[in-house]
Formats: C-alpha cells, sequence, structure tokens
C-alpha cells in the first residue's frame, strides 16, 4: 500500500483518518446508514470493517453514500474452512477492501517458537492467494502478543520476523503498551512492516471500558504517530463508559490538532 501526500514536509496534515467500526457496533447494528453518515460528519474519510462477510453488498453501497472508504477490514482467517476463506475474499473485494486483516488468532498458539512460527508461515501461505484478488493480508495484535516472551523475545517480534514480506502489520498500539512493550521502540524496530496502526488510548489496563478518546489517557500519541508516519491510523475504542460518538469525535479532533 502506497500513500501519497501532499506536503511531503509533514505528511502526517494530509493523512487520512480511519476508524474501526467495532467501536460504534451497538449503533451500526441499530441503524447502518445513520450511523456511517455520523461517522463522515465527524471528518473521517476512511473505516475499517468487521463482521462484513453477509453483508458486503450492503456495506459497500451505504459507504458510497456516506463518502467513505474501507481501505481495510477485519476478518479471521486462519479459522477459515476452504469455503469460509473463498466467502471471506470475495467479501472483501465487493467491499471494496484492499487490505484484509486477521483480528485475532487464538492465545494459546502464542506460547512456543515452534507454534509462532507456523502461524507466520499460514498467513504468508495465505498472501498468494489474496493477491489474486487484488488484496494485501495482515494481523492484528492483542496484549498477549507482547506479553508472552520466547527466549527472552516478545512472541510478536518472533511471528514478525517470521513473516513474508507480502503479509503486512496493523500495530494496536494501546494492546502492545499493556503486553509490556514500548510501541514507539516497536514501530522503529519493525519501520514499514507496519502500514496500519490502532490508535486507541486509557488507562493501560485490559479493561476495555477504561479505554477513552485518544488523548485522554496514558499513551504517548504524538510519538506514536510521528514513528510511524506512513501508517494509516485507525482509532478504535473497544469498549467506554461514556457517549462513544463523542470519544470518537474526540478523538478526530485531538488527531487532526496533533497531526497540525
Amino acid at each position: 500500500m502506497t500513500i501519497r501526500y501532499l506536503d511531503e514536509e509533514n505528511p502526517l496534515v494530509t493523512q487520512p483518518l480511519s476508524v474501526q467500526l467495532y467501536t460504534v457496533r451497538d449503533a451500526l447494528s441499530a441503524d447502518l446508514p445513520g450511523t456511517l453518515r455520523r461517522i463522515a460528519d465527524i471528518g473521517y474519510t476512511n473505516v475499517e470493517l468487521f463482521g462484513y462477510v453477509d453483508r458486503a453488498g450492503e456495506l459497500r453501497d451505504a459507504l458510497d453514500a456516506a463518502g467513505l472508504a474501507a481501505p481495510s477490514g477485519h476478518a479471521r482467517l486462519l479459522d477459515a474452512d476452504e469455503q469460509g476463506l473463498d466467502a471471506i475474499l470475495r467479501a472483501s473485494v465487493t467491499a471494496g477492501i484492499t487490505t484484509l486483516i486477521d483480528p485475532h488468532i487464538d492465545e494459546a498458539r502464542w506460547t512456543s517458537r515452534e507454534d509462532v512460527e507456523a502461524i507466520a508461515r499460514e498467513l504468508s501461505a495465505l498472501a498468494p492467494r489474496a493477491a489474486e484478488h487484488g488484496l494485501t493480508l495482515g494481523y492484528h495484535n492483542h496484549a498477549f502478543e507482547f506479553s508472552n516472551h520466547i527466549d527472552g523475545t516478545s512472541a510478536y517480534q518472533v511471528f514478525a520476523d517470521a513473516l513474508s514480506d507480502d503479509v503486512v502489520l496493523e500495530l494496536d498500539t494501546y494492546w502492545a503498551k499493556v503486553g509490556g512493550d514500548d510501541p514507539v521502540a516497536v514501530l522503529e524496530r519493525l519501520g514499514d512492516k507496519v502500514r496500519f496502526l490502532h490508535v486507541k488510548d486509557g488507562d493501560g489496563s485490559h479493561d476495555d471500558k477504561k479505554q477513552v478518546a485518544v488523548g485522554d489517557g496514558i499513551m504517548p500519541v504524538r510519538e506514536i504517530l510521528a514513528a510511524a508516519p506512513d501508517a494509516l491510523h485507525v482509532v478504535e475504542l473497544d469498549d467506554h463508559e461514556g457517549d462513544v460518538f463523542q470519544a470518537v469525535a474526540d478523538s478526530y479532533t485531538f488527531l487532526e490538532g496533533a497531526r497540525a
């Protein structure tokens, strides 16, 4: 994925922002078109899809109507059988996705080098098939990939080292922090292998309810953005104690100011 900028001296100025629609899942279930319009009215031009396989056409129409694009989407690739994988690939194309990201691989598989490297091989083996559909594959982490260590190295780093060049990473910066690593240092190690960031904030705990608007928590957001200027920045709250749309709007305002 190549992102082109209007301002080469400060690429963050023109970098588009995205939001993972899981953040507004309840509203989305109740009113798909209206929820997407609210997202667009805040100022977002991109969204990241989840749970889209059985409604890809409907989503694509609603995205078009709201003036939104979905460059990325989440679907469980390694859990899918052959028929399910075909359905995921076809739905991704229908929805307009260009990067298909596996959002979760069972934590039990992240405890030994053999298992972690096997995960990397399995994802890498799917990349050519996805490419036939014009899709790039990626992986999104949680905390356990960082809290689990193999020979003194995080399981995530073992995974990244074993991954083929044609599979990209979406670093969830918050869960990297919760898992015990420094997201800025992770980004510096991995460089442009990381093509997407989940930018979220909170108190640094495992409690989803303690997640807050970007800029209102403990995360070093400005440093994170500076460490990955070419990545697409995706706002996400797994949960929130207040008005989630207000948090999404406040996140947008903070990130636009941080990138100015």
